[in-house]
This record gives structure tokens, sequence and C-alpha cells, in this order.
């Protein structure tokens, strides 16, 4: 987590989430819910709301709003209203957005994260559907000249905006709960997270006051698509607001932008309010109607949520909470880890493993871990090898690498190369003998109080077996040798 602080200020943070949806189609149209297309291919005479046509709500986004809206525990809407948001822009040629304003599809809910090793919970206002707008696409070379191009693919692509309440307090904490929320969508099915393409993105509205103060004047900063990118812009933000303040300046209510090279935020408009966008229900599209049995049917087809797993895995397994968060980030890591245990291996080992070398070696290799190349049963194969004095740490990595590389067969590379660990009494005790003869100034200072030094002596034996011999079972030996 984050150092930051902001000496005499509280920062207030709501986030606003736009999660696409992972249905065929757009939000009201038939048109393909693609990314990466030519531009203009995927843009329908129903999203650009072509004189003729008419909207049609699509099922498969509305049950994912229910799936959201189950999973955080909050009111889904037996009756909801879709409106139409009013504004100009290049990328929105029938000049509205439709959206939901005064009844959504989900009121309330609650998201748990956990934010320095402690569990917390953000509470929801709402989440509605919308669809997209297009995407304007500077820097065109249009004869010769820099021109700004308009990219309508995008246009109706189907979004849910899952907005907060103002209740977290640091970038770190907002940075926490949208790894929260970009876990549990992607382990609901319902978006598939990808940052990079704009699937997920987060607005920030953030403000600072005098602790027990009035809430301040909020600034937004729009489509931040990346977790680190969204802190040092809430960082940047809150300093700007309070160091302004603390001028005798007044913060002004706007639309910012983050510059992630410079590292700031910039005016990128005023910022509105609901008035200024004309909301009124759309007249091509009558109120949703979800009934109850289709609530329930959703309801019966839901997961585990990571949430309830972390629990059970704290509760079953003695995990910590920021373990527990860990290994329930994904379907994918959560999976791994029951497979792990299911072959046998320990929890704590097994989590260690899973959040140390092999973390490791996926972000090396730039893996997601639903492509993880190394089985689970072979790491719980290394484990028990561990466990049982076979490997010391030291080999037990060794081997791992072997195993990453495309070997298989745990104990078949341990004879291969050579790396049982050397548990053998008298095999030891000639080590630490000639250790002990070489080293007796080091001898010398662990009897005079000096621990570190047996440290030293330690690795002088474990040098001397190449790294085989029982770590815990050297010490030991050592101690009773000086000492004897």
């Amino acid at each position: 987590m984050s150092s930051f602080a902001l000496p005499g200020w509280e920062v207030v943070i709501g986030l606003e989430t736009h999660v696409q949806l992972s249905t065929a189609s757009k939000m009201f149209s038939d048109a393909p819910n693609l990314f990466g297309r030519e531009p203009n291919m995927l843009a329908s005479e129903v999203d650009l709301a072509l004189p003729g046509t008419l909207p049609v709500a699509n099922r498969g986004a509305v049950e994912r709003a229910i799936r959201f809206g189950l999973a955080v525990g909050a009111v889904v809407a037996p009756l909801s209203v879709f409106a139409r948001k009013n504004y100009f822009y290049p990328d929105l040629p029938k000049g509205y957005q439709i959206s939901q304003f005064e009844i959504p599809v989900v009121q309330g809910g609650k998201v748990p994260y956990v934010a320095d090793g402690e569990a917390r919970e953000v509470q929801l206002t709402r989440a509605h559907l919308e669809e997209d707008a297009g995407k304007s696409v500077h820097g065109v070379d249009w004869g010769g000249q820099d021109a700004t191009g308009i990219d309508l693919n995008r246009a109706g692509t189907p979004l849910l905006e899952i907005v907060s309440e103002p209740v977290l307090r640091s970038p770190s904490e907002a940075a926490a709960y949208a790894r929260a929320l970009h876990a549990l969508v992607m382990w609901l099915d319902i978006c598939d997270g990808n940052l990079q393409e704009g699937s997920f993105r987060c607005d920030a509205n953030v403000s600072v006051r005098r602790p027990g103060a009035q809430l301040g004047t909020r600034c937004e900063i729009k489509n931040l698509n990346s977790f680190r990118f969204l802190e040092r812009a809430i960082e940047f933000e809150a300093r700007r607001q309070a160091e302004l303040i603390e001028d005798g300046g007044t913060v002004r209510q706007e639309t910012r932008l983050f510059d992630p090279d410079r590292g700031e935020t910039r005016t990128m408009r005023t910022k509105e309010d609901s008035h200024d966008y004309r909301y009124f229900p759309d007249p091509d599209l009558p109120p949703l109607l979800i009934e109850p049995a289709w609530v329930e049917r959703v309801r019966a087809q839901l997961p585990e949520l990571p949430a309830q797993m972390a629990s059970r895995f704290e509760r079953q397994h003695g995990l910590s909470a920021a373990d527990a968060a860990y290994l329930t980030q994904s379907r994918a890591h959560a999976g791994y880890f029951e497979a792990c245990l299911d072959a046998g291996a320990a929890a704590k080992p097994a989590a260690n493993w899973i959040m140390g070398e092999l973390a490791a070696a996926l972000n090396r290799d730039e893996l997601d871990m639903a492509v993880c190349p190394l089985p689970a049963a072979e790491l719980a194969a290394l484990i028990a090898r561990q466990a049982d004095g076979t490997l010391s740490g030291k080999t037990a990595r060794e081997v791992f690498a072997a195993l990453w590389q495309g070997e298989r067969g745990v104990d078949a590379i341990i004879d291969a190369r050579g790396l049982r660990q050397i548990s053998d009494a008298s095999a030891i005790a000639g080590a630490v003998a000639v250790v002990l003869a070489a080293n007796p100034k080091n001898v010398e200072e662990f009897r005079a109080g000096k621990a570190k030094a047996l440290n030293a002596l330690v690795g002088q034996v474990m040098k001397a077996t190449g790294g085989r011999a029982n770590p815990q079972q050297v010490g030991e030996a050592l101690r009773a040798a000086i000492e004897g």
C-alpha cells in the first residue's frame, strides 16, 4: 500500500466504475460486441439512432446486472426505467446516451475488499445499465493534416456503471476496492476485465476537507484504466486541492484527466450536474420488468463468491485475510490452490508457493494464472518433498525452475540432479568438524555470545555440502559440537 499522507486533511473518494458486459451483441442492437475491428465497422443503424430504428434491451446484459446485484447483496429493482441522457460530443452523433437515472436496476449493495491486511467493505449507491459512446481518435493523418477521427465501433456497447458511496479515505483504499470489484465482475463472468481494452475503467470523484468538516467541492477524474494510475491520480488531485485551499484559492467543480507521463491531472471540462443532461424516460423503450422467478433462476446459478470462499479459506485452513484475498482474486487462482490441496499439499506452504515463486514466474513470463504451465499436482509433489526433508529451500527452488521449464516428475528431477537433502547425521557431523576446524574465529565469536557467528558457520557447512545438508540439522550439530 502507498505511504500517502496529507496532514491536516481528510480525503473523500467515491468511484464510478464502467464495466463492459460480456454479451455477444450490443446493449440495444444486434451489432457484434467486439474489440479491435477496423473503425466504424460495428456501428449499426440502431446504435446511431437513424430514423425508423428502434432499440431493444439486451436480455443477456440485464441478466448480468441481476447477477451482479445478487452478488453484492443489493436490491434488484422489479421495475426500472431507461432514460435519455442528453449531451453533445463528436463521438455521440445521436446527441444522447441511453442510460438509467431515477430508477436503476441495482440499488445499494456492498463490495468487500482487503486493505493493509484488514477486511473492509464499500457501500454502493447503485449500478445501472447504459450504452457506451464512440471514441475520438486523435493524431489521424488526413491528407497530410493532423486530424481527429471518430470511431463508432464502441457506440452501443453494454455497460454496467457501478457507483460507490464516498466512503473511501485514501488512494490505496480506492485502488484496493477497484481491484476487488475487478476481480468480482470477472469471477461472475459478466466482464472480461481487460483494462487495456477499456472493459473496466474508473472515474474517481475526489474532494478534501478538514477533519469533521462538511464535504468539500469534488472533482471527477475520468477514464482511469489502471489501478496504479488510479492511485497516482487521486494522490495528485488530493494534494492539488489541499494546496489550492491553503493558498487561499477555491476548488472548482470540474472534470479532469490524468496525464500518467507527467503524473498530474488537468482540466477537461466544467463538471455537469444531473439537470444539465435533461434526463427523461426514453420513449422508445418500455420500463424494464424483472420478475421474481427470473431473479431466483439467476441466484440458483451463482458460484461461491470470492468473499465467501476467502472466509472459508481463513476458517478451514488458517490463512490470513490477505492470503485468502490473494488466492480468491480469480477463479483460476482459487482453483489452482484447491487443486494443490486435493493433491496432498498443506494449505500454508501451498499459499506461500503460489504467492511467491509461482506468482513471480507468471509475472516474469507475462502469463495469466488461467494458462499456468505448471500442473498443481507437480507443485504439490514439490511441497511434499520439501516438507519431508528431501529438499531444502534452495534445492526446492531449483526443482521448481526445472518444472517451470517443462520437466516433469519431481522425484525424477531430484534424482537426475542429485538434489536429495543430506540428513544423515554422520555425514553432517563430518562436514561440521571440517568447518569448525577451518573457522576458529567464528567459533570463538559464538562462544562469546555473537549469535550471527553461528549463521556464518551454517553457511559454510551448506557450501561444503553443495546446499544439500538439512539446515536445521546443521545448526543443531554445530551447537552440539561447539557447546559440547
